[in-house]
């Protein structure tokens, strides 16, 4: 069984990108491009690792954040933001955020964090 990885983001190059990297690596990839669909997905699919964009328009990172520990506490999440907003970032990782990558992020390190937070499982 393949793990799953969930994008969330408002722009759709970030999640088409993303999505691309995540194929090619043999993950299953979802995507979101808002809160709702997030959550949807996460109560349908438990992902293993979300990769969470903070500033998405209607529910921010930080609020679908906490919706998606109350769906699933265990569910592990990195986040990134285009924005040096500390508060933010300090505010996701206190809510179980395993670490935080700025926009523009470098693929390979992405690729490095998701590799680490998700051990691939072995038939």
């Amino acid at each position: 069984m393949k793990e799953k990885i969930l994008i969330v983001d408002d722009q759709f190059g970030i999640r088409i990108l993303l999505n691309e990297v995540f194929q090619k690596e043999g993950y299953q990839t979802f995507q979101a491009a808002n809160g709702v669909q997030a959550l949807e997905i996460v109560t349908k699919h438990h992902p293993d690792l979300v990769l969470l964009d903070m500033k998405i328009p209607g529910m921010d990172g930080i609020e679908i954040l906490k919706r998606m520990k109350v769906i699933d506490p265990e569910i592990r999440v990195i986040i990134m933001t285009a924005y040096g907003e500390l508060d933010m970032i300090q505010e996701a990782k206190d809510l179980g955020a395993l670490t935080h990558f700025a926009k523009p992020f470098d693929i390979d390190d992405i690729r490095a964090a998701v590799r680490k937070h998700i051990p691939q499982k072995t038939n």
